[in-house]
């Protein structure tokens, strides 16, 4: 757990995350007072990074489950293992026998039956799933739920119990609850408004993209064969383009990218011609290259 709020900075840091104020602060908070934390925010701007360098940071376990439309239970919770539950009914079949030859009744037989039966659900047959294994986990983990908003709202309303209570609810076992609760992470890119009851549950935490003079930082980490004027540069550029009505605004992953292809170019400033040549390693529309392409003099000057 981060001691302090420098401290929080500086370990996410030594990983490569360089974050503001505010998101250390949120970080160090959510881990003091046991809270969720729901991320929002742009794609591209290091949400899901942060649940990666959390754990990198911590040296706790990562356990990450993607949300998708349709995402059940069964690939998020638990699900039975029903082929060897299978093999158990026929060894079961082979010794029914044996089981009831003792029996003197028809009821007693039956009763002695029903009393298997629950073996068939129990933790043996039990394969557990991302939320499931970090509930029972023994070492400190992040629970990463990523990108929240693509999943169903049924799915949102099972999430509830384990937001707030750290525990899962199997029909056939019972309740399981978490001996060490994990740090949940959920992020969001807005592609749905999540539910008054989830955002309860969950200290928020909108990530936006981030001031030139902390792009500019996150860049020198990243990209560190970059020089200091062609860092400086590309960053005032890229702030450019993100101020035109592009259909998706560049974002940092992307910056890194174009960072990394000029560098490889030989780049030590930004050069208008080579700048537009490589557009594409900023921009996936095509519409939004012809845009940037069509304000260069404004985005490329010096």
């Amino acid at each position: 757990m981060f001691t302090t709020v420098d401290h929080a900075i500086q370990a996410l840091e030594s990983q490569k995350y360089i974050c503001s104020l505010e998101i250390a602060t949120t970080i160090f908070l959510a881990m003091k007072m046991e809270k969720p934390v729901l991320v929002e925010g742009p794609a591209g701007v290091g949400k899901t990074e942060l649940g990666k360098c959390i754990a990198a940071a911590l040296n706790m376990d990562l356990i990450r489950l993607q949300c998708y439309e349709g995402l059940d239970e069964a690939k998020a919770l638990y699900e039975w293992e029903y082929a060897k539950q299978l093999l158990y009914t026929q060894i079961l079949k082979d010794k029914l026998s044996a089981i009831l030859e003792c029996e003197k009744s028809l009821g007693d037989a039956v009763n002695r039956l029903s009393g298997e039966e629950d073996v068939f659900f129990s933790e043996r047959f039990l394969v557990p799933r991302p939320i499931l294994q970090a509930i029972t986990n023994v070492r400190p983990t992040v629970l990463l739920i990523d990108e929240i908003d693509k999943s169903d709202s049924e799915f949102e309303a099972f999430l509830l119990e384990v937001l707030s209570d750290f525990q899962v609810s199997i029909p056939e076992i019972g309740t399981i609850k978490a001996d060490r609760k994990p740090f949940v992470l959920l992020t969001s890119n807005n592609a749905r408004e999540m539910s008054d009851a989830l955002k309860r549950r969950c200290l928020h935490l909108y990530i936006d993209f981030p001031s030139r003079e902390l792009e500019e930082k996150i860049v020198s980490l990243k990209v560190p064969e970059c020089g200091e004027d062609l860092v400086r540069e590309l960053v005032k550029a890229v702030h450019k383009i993100r101020a035109l009505p592009m259909k998706k605004e560049p974002s940092i992953s992307e910056t890194l990218d174009w960072a990394k292809a000029l560098s490889l170019l030989g780049c030590e400033v930004l050069k208008e011609d080579i700048a537009i040549s490589t557009l594409n390693f900023l921009l996936k529309y095509e519409k939004d290259i012809e845009l940037a392409k069509k304000n260069r003099k404004e985005i490329f000057v010096q």
